[in-house]
Formats: structure tokens, C-alpha cells, sequence
């Protein structure tokens, strides 16, 4: 498995031979940021593509065919469109608080991204206590929801940030836990000594019984924490135009569906680091021929592979449920996951006490 913190060095000590240390670091910076926006843009178009050709396929239909062969340029002139419509301020609006929320959505959007570890040697931010870093960041979007919905001077807004701070706030407990239960048997919060140490095997194979519910767990609170469907009350079109961004145009709602895509990726790759083994290839033990043809693979192949699966899931799961009400939505987390998530956590803790892990 080649490390690209050989490349990243290399390019580290090539900058400190043309300028000052600290000149180098913010080249590096600026390149980093540079690269993960432009990585953003990259993913957000084909997320946007694969939800149409998956929801098509789920309701017998074909998604976008003409503009592009099968449809792939669609997306892209959605794009242009967006960025040239003109962005309409209402009145009555508090604008300094209006205008923010959009990037406190994709501050903390960027923020998460930044910690997924895409291949060995190719993370951002890696720090000891990454895990609760990520949690930590990813609690941010909750604020530019409310700060939307407050700030737009409408009823349905506000309505429809009530709904999604309520339902963002609630269920980052149980997806909180299902992390936490793999934190236990990993017995790391750094990100990439937990992907290391999935080496011999993926943790959700590892874990038993509670890695698969806990997976299970994280997947229904991560849609619901997406404010995707089954869990899209905050925007229910027949109710509330479009919630929390009903006032919003041009950029401003770009933004929003923006992060929307983003976070649904976000929450694909968290489950593919912490469950599926992040850029570490599948091995099986006993079958060494096997295992080296898959070390062959580049680990950065692995981690989007196993992210975009997640996607798939979580795709399937918005396409296959109808709506929830507000109160079945609640009564489902306090009710059901967090007890079982507070169960799940305690008996990991008792099966890696014991070793009766593999």
C-alpha cells in the first residue's frame, strides 16, 4: 500500500529550499484548501448524478438522458445555472445573520471533510482525539440551520428549523454512541490508528454482533442528520415550501444544496472509516493470494469505493420509506435508538473487557 506522506514530505522540504519556513507552511495551506474545495465541487456533481439515476431506477425511469452522453453534462448546466441567478434578499430579514448561515452550513461541512483520511499518508487533520474532533465539527451545521430559519422572517423557515434542530440535536446521540461502540473496540480516537489498526480485518466484522447494530444505528441517524428521506420533514415541500431555505436564491441556496450532498458523503465516509476499514483493503485470513492481489489496489480506490456503497445504502434507505411525522421521528430515536445504542455501548465494552473479540 503505497504512503503518500513520502510525496507530501517530499514536497515539504522542496518548498523549505525555495522560502522560509513559515511561507512554506502557508503555501501548503493554501494548496490543501485548494484541493479539498475543488475535491467538494468534484463530489457534490457526481452525488447530485447518482442520486437522479438511483432515485430513477428505484421508480422506473431512466433520470436525466439528453444533455451529455447519458445524461452526465446535466448536472454541470445545473451548475452554471445556479451560479448566474441573481440573489434576492427579502425584506424583513436580519441580513448579517441571513448571510452567515449559508457558511456556517459549509464551515462546518469543510471541517468534517478535512478529517477523512482518504488514503495512507493523505489526511488533513489528524489528531489524537480525532473522533471527538469530528463529532464536534459536524455539530456545527445545526447552527446555520437555525440561524436561517430564524434570520428569513418567515413562518415556514423558522418552522422548518425548529424541526431540523430538533431532529439534528436528537439524533447525533445514537450516531454519537454507534461511534463511540467502535472507538471501544478500536481503543483509539485517532483516525488513522484506527484505520491501521483494521488491518488484519474491517471492524465491523471484528466486533461481533454490536459493530453490525451499531453500523445499522449510525446509517438510520446519519439520513436522519442529512435531513434526507425518511427523515426530510424540515423540508417538506407540501408543507413547508422548502423549510429552513424557503427565502433563499442564486448562491445562497446553492450552498445549501451543497452541503446537503456533502454531508450526505461526510456521513458515507465516517461509516467507511470507522466500520469498513477506510483505504484498508479486504483481507481474508488464511488466503494469502488473495490478500495480496487486493493490497495491489490503491488505498484511495478502497475508501471511495466503500464510501459511495454507503451512499448507495442511504440512497436506497430515502427512496424505499415514505415521510415520518415530526412526532414518530422523535418517539424512534428517544424511544428505540438510544436505548439500544446505550445497550449496544456497554455490551462492546463487556465483549472487548472479556477478548472475545477477534
Amino acid at each position: 500500500m503505497f504512503d503518500f506522506s513520502i510525496v507530501t514530505n517530499w514536497i515539504h522540504e522542496w518548498l523549505l529550499s525555495l522560502m522560509p519556513e513559515g511561507w512554506a507552511i502557508f503555501v501548503e495551506c493554501v494548496a490543501v484548501g485548494i484541493g479539498i474545495i475543488l475535491l467538494y465541487a468534484l463530489l457534490a456533481i457526481i452525488l447530485i448524478f447518482m442520486e437522479r439515476k438511483v432515485c430513477a431506477a428505484f421508480q422506473c425511469r431512466l433520470g436525466p438522458t439528453r444533455v451529455g452522453p447519458w445524461g452526465t453534462i446535466q448536472v454541470i448546466c445545473d451548475v452554471l445555472k445556479m451560479l448566474t441567478k441573481e440573489i434576492f434578499t427579502p425584506k424583513g430579514v436580519d441580513k448579517k445573520l441571513y448571510n452567515l448561515a449559508p457558511y456556517m452550513i459549509l464551515l462546518a461541512s469543510f471541517l468534517t471533510f478535512a478529517c477523512l483520511p482518504v488514503s495512507k499518508g493523505l489526511e488533513v487533520l489528524d489528531f489524537n482525539v480525532g473522533i471527538f474532533f469530528l463529532l464536534a465539527a459536524s455539530s456545527i451545521g445545526v447552527v446555520g440551520i437555525l440561524l436561517a430559519g430564524w434570520s428569513s422572517n418567515n413562518k415556514f423557515s423558522i418552522i422548518g428549523a425548529m424541526r431540523s434542530g430538533a431532529q439534528i440535536i436528537s439524533y447525533e446521540l445514537s450516531a454519537g454512541m454507534a461511534i463511540l461502540t467502535m472507538v471501544v473496540l478500536a481503543g483509539t480516537m485517532q483516525i488513522s490508528e484506527m484505520v491501521s489498526g483494521q488491518a488484519s480485518g474491517w471492524l465491523i466484522f471484528t466486533g461481533h454482533i454490536p459493530a453490525l447494530i451499531a453500523f445499522v444505528i449510525y446509517l438510520i441517524a446519519g439520513n436522519a442528520e442529512c435531513n434526507r428521506g425518511p427523515f426530510d420533514l424540515p423540508e417538506a415541500e407540501s408543507e413547508l415550501t422548502a423549510g429552513y431555505h424557503t427565502e433563499y436564491s442564486g448562491m445562497g441556496f446553492g450552498f445549501f444544496y451543497l452541503a446537503e450532498y456533502l454531508n450526505l458523503f461526510i456521513v458515507a465516509a465516517i461509516a467507511a472509516t470507522v466500520f469498513l476499514g477506510g483505504w484498508m483493503p479486504l483481507h481474508i485470513p488464511g488466503l494469502d493470494g488473495f490478500n495480496t492481489v487486493m493490497d495491489y489496489i490503491p488505498g484511495f480506490v478502497w475508501y471511495f469505493g466503500k464510501a459511495f456503497f454507503v451512499v448507495f445504502l442511504m440512497m436506497w434507505m430515502r427512496w424505499s420509506f415514505p415521510r415520518l411525522r415530526i412526532d414518530q421521528i422523535l418517539a424512534l430515536e428517544w424511544k428505540y435508538l438510544v436505548p439500544i445504542s446505550m445497550v449496544n455501548l456497554l455490551l462492546m465494552a463487556v465483549i472487548v473487557t472479556l477478548g472475545w473479540h477477534f
